[in-house]
């Protein structure tokens, strides 16, 4: 018995770190990542328009990231949809889970999107001359 517990203690960090190494390279395959205080700091200090360049870039990658999430939430909403009866009609039902996913992932991109557009647009913006 002592065996199985150990074993399986060690399956699950083992388990564990196989996840983690496979976010660390999915973010590292979708650009830079950052945490939420370095972000934080990153819009609290960003004053040039190269500053602002990353800012933008990087929200546009996030909502690149969550309109792929909201499209296969989308197919998981019209897969579940196929079979509304039986146990399946009780709510919540899969299929309002799935759109629920759908409708957060569809309001973050927008969100995401449109701190893209701002920082883009203050990255065009000229820095005032000084005299």
């Amino acid at each position: 018995m002592k065996r199985i517990l150990i074993a399986a203690g060690i399956l699950s960090f083992a388990l564990a770190g196989v996840g983690s190494a496979q976010e660390t390279a999915s973010s590292a395959a979708n650009g830079t990542h950052y945490t939420q205080g370095q972000l934080k700091q990153l819009v609290r200090d960003a004053h040039t328009p190269k500053q602002y360049r990353t800012l933008a870039d990087y929200y546009a990658g996030r909502q690149n990231n969550y309109l792929r999430q909201a499209e296969e939430e989308k197919q998981e909403w019209v897969r579940r949809s196929q079979n509304i009866m039986g146990v399946a009609a009780k709510y919540p039902r899969p299929a309002d889970s799935a759109r629920n996913l759908y409708e957060y992932f569809t309001y973050k991109a927008s969100e995401t999107g449109a701190l893209a557009v701002k920082y883009s647009q203050l990255a065009a913006q000229e820095p005032p001359a000084k005299e």
